[in-house]
């Protein structure tokens, strides 16, 4: 389960950073259904700048771990992110619970998904003749692969959490999910991590950044169950 913790360390500036991502807009007015509705030019230059920073930036060593970890075990990796640092790394099987930069959705039909590599403008439409909107799961919308998600931490039997501090929900939900005997490692520099799991004795605690913490829990799993 990751955050934009990793990711910041790759450079992409992180969810609601003082000096950062929402660069002086109020987050409802690019990351709301509402803000669409009043300013679509805006919401789309948001995005548009947001992906091109995308080619400015490279996965790391939390990424490149994560992959190191898929040679001996079954990983899936879900993530609040919106950059794609953990395909261009190379890992297999990912979820993107708050959608995906370089790709494009219909406004009349959520089915009509498009990859894109530049901008979205105003006028681009989806095979329907509808404007074409950012592939992101706004505020105050659904998050359709919450549920497939769930049923994946379910079948785990060892969940690690990075770069996010839990405290959002419904991704912060998604750790209750998993069986209650297996290890759940933490890596984030700042822990505030705080539900029932702390105090059952299988949460560990790494208190290092991605590119540190990330390599030493994978060393540790494959030591401990290979």
């Amino acid at each position: 389960m990751s955050g934009a913790g990793i990711s910041a360390e790759s450079g992409i500036k992180t969810f609601r950073d003082a000096n950062g991502l929402w660069e002086g807009h109020d987050v409802m007015e690019v990351a709301s259904p509402e803000g669409w509705r009043r300013n679509r030019e805006l919401v789309l230059d948001f995005y548009n700048q947001r992906r091109r920073q995308l080619n400015e930036v490279a996965p790391n060593l939390g990424h490149l771990s994560l992959v190191e970890l898929e040679q001996n075990f079954d990983v899936w990796v879900i993530t609040q992110n919106v950059d794609d640092l953990h395909e261009r790394a190379g890992s297999s099987n990912i979820i993107h619970l708050h959608g995906e930069l370089r790709k494009a959705r219909s406004t009349i039909d959520e089915s009509l998904v498009y990859p894109i590599n530049g901008d979205i403008l105003l006028g681009d439409k989806c095979d329907k003749g509808a404007q074409l909107r950012p592939h992101i799961v706004w505020f105050g919308e659904m998050v359709p692969e919450l549920s497939r998600a769930a049923e994946i931490t379910t079948q785990a039997d060892a969940v690690i959490i990075v770069g996010t501090s839990m405290q959002v929900y419904p991704a912060a939900g998604l750790v209750d999910y998993a069986p209650a005997n297996i290890p759940v490692y933490y890596v984030d520099p700042r822990p505030s991590i705080n539900y029932e799991l702390s105090r059952s004795g299988n949460l560990h605690v790494v208190e290092e950044p991605a590119t540190v913490g990330l390599p030493m829990v994978v060393k540790k799993l494959i030591s401990d169950f290979v």
